[in-house]
């Protein structure tokens, strides 16, 4: 691993100021580029924190509130250190195999400084492709994306997923599938040479993370049934909450990745909306004329599924594009998780996938591929600096093949490797993949010791007055009690000294 700190001039005295890059003047958008790539990732960032943080604790059940979203919470946290240490490298620096990068950091005051280059990407006059911000924004825009890859993940292993397994597989998988992934197709590796397109990371984020919370849920086995058949979520609106940002945050996931505040990226705004609107409405269809009625959770999976389709299509697809990838991604996906996904006797048994991520982002992430090679147009290709010549709607019938080669590689790779992690974790380790028993019954307070939701009474209200959740615990001999983490039933009078709200006597 190289030195990341500035060299003297002659070998000796003190370094000079480190040389960093300055909008080119003859650019045309200089700083506009810099400002709004780090706005694209701020929503994006947002998208995880606390865009997915608050969708998993309202879909959850209660019990599983706390749990569920801390495990996108320690995700966040964890990629961003691995990232800069090694990840970044490894997914866009210097080609160590045709498949990844070199690892090395990205902590130097004049790495973060420097212009934004990708070495293994050489332009046609001989030169890295380069960016018009410096190498500091490019680190954060792409650890928002790894990022949100392990949290999407997650939402395939709550409600039964060991804690202190989560938090060693996180490194371990971003390690060795993440970088792998993003090498290959973004940071000049052989799928890119090859020609896959994939403009925002549906491969590399969602078929990526798909597939694994696919084959993860298999090696760490079953929630309880109970929590199967009674998966009803505690708070709808706060899962509309988490969706709203997810959905507002995807300007940023695809309006940014042309690296510039370029044409291209006002076209891939207006094509993830226009999609993700359609998906969601022919989910919805789909949900009324099957069910005989309208679901808001139907609704939500809609979006995502539309937001998933249009990721690797965004800025190179016409609008009628992007309205037919949301015709394909509102239906395909409602298909395999309402249909095929109950009547598969294997799926049901040995793949509790608790959010349907393989659905909505396996299946999404795959059709959004494949439209790609459809639907993609000379015009958007050129303007986002690919030399690809369109789809096989412009007559390059052999990007279907390119596409398909690339979800091959990367569904492959990703069964493969997070069966490796997970096993290493469980047999080597040491470390259970799935909570105890007894754990599972308890949900939130055994593992955290914390519950989501605790009413108790303030100053303006009666402790006497019998509607207020919860068991009066008595602190001194003055006070009648207050509120401790016991969870009365509503509406039972909270309990006296020495006394819980069922009448049983109770320790302090």
């Amino acid at each position: 691993m190289s030195d990341n700190s500035t060299a003297t001039a002659d070998g000796g005295g003190a370094a000079p100021s480190p040389v960093w890059w300055t909008p080119d003047p003859a650019s045309g958008v200089g700083s506009g580029d810099n400002a709004w790539q780090l706005t694209a990732a701020t929503l994006v960032g947002m998208q995880s924190v606390p865009g997915l943080v608050v969708l998993y604790a309202g879909v959850m059940k209660k019990k599983w509130a706390i749990n569920s979203a801390f495990m996108a919470f320690y995700a966040f946290a964890a990629v961003l250190i691995c990232w800069v240490l090694w990840g970044y490298e490894a997914s866009f620096g210097e080609e160590m195999l045709p498949f990844v990068g070199k690892p090395n950091n990205v902590l130097g005051m004049d790495r973060m400084l420097a212009q934004s280059t990708l070495p293994s990407i050489i332009t046609a006059a001989g030169t890295p492709a380069a960016q018009q911000f410096p190498l500091a924004t490019m680190v954060y825009f792409q650890f928002v994306f790894a990022a949100i890859t392990l949290v999407i993940m997650a939402g395939a292993f709550l409600g039964r997923m060991n804690i202190y397994a989560w938090m060693v597989f996180v490194p371990l998988w971003l390690t060795l599938s993440y970088t792998v992934g993003a090498y290959s197709i973004w940071g000049g590796g052989f799928l890119f040479k090859l020609g896959v397109i994939d403009y925002s990371g549906g491969y590399v984020i969602h078929l990526s993370s798909g597939t694994a919370g696919f084959i993860g849920c298999y090696w760490i086995g079953p929630r309880l049934a109970k929590d199967r058949e009674d998966a009803r979520p505690n708070n709808i609106l706060t899962v509309l909450i988490g969706a709203g940002l997810l959905w507002i945050g995807w300007n940023g996931f695809n309006g940014g990745d042309p690296y510039a505040a370029s044409a291209d990226a006002g076209v891939a705004v207006l094509n993830t909306n226009l999609c993700t609107a359609v998906s969601l409405l022919t989910w919805t269809f789909c949900d009324i004329v099957y069910f005989k009625k309208p679901s808001v959770i139907g609704a939500v999976q809609g979006m995502i599924t539309g937001l998933v389709a249009i990721t690797p299509a965004a800025g190179v697809v016409a609008g009628w594009g992007a309205i037919l990838l949301g015709l394909g991604s509102g239906s395909v996906p409602w298909v395999t998780m309402n249909i095929l996904g109950k009547k598969s006797t294997i799926l049901e048994r040995y793949f509790d996938d608790t959010l349907g991520v393989m659905h909505t982002h396996m299946v999404a992430g795959f059709v959004g591929g494949f439209g790609t090679g459809l639907w993609a147009t000379i015009d958007g290709c050129a303007a986002f600096g690919l030399t690809n010549p369109g789809g096989a709607i412009a007559g390059n019938g052999i990007q279907l093949g390119y596409q398909v080669a690339g979800a091959l590689f990367v569904i492959g790779w990703n069964l493969v490797w997070t069966s490796l992690i997970l096993l290493f974790i469980k047999h080597v380790l040491r470390i259970p993949l799935r909570m105890a028993e007894e754990d599972l019954l308890l949900g939130d307070d055994a593992v955290h010791g914390e519950v989501p939701y605790v009413f108790g009474p303030c100053e303006a209200h009666d402790p006497e007055s019998g509607y207020i959740q919860g068991h009066a615990l008595k602190t001194n001999d003055t006070n009648d009690g207050e509120l401790g983490l016991g969870g009365a039933t509503a509406g039972e009078k909270p309990a006296k000294n020495g006394e819980s709200s069922h009448g049983v006597s109770v320790e302090h």
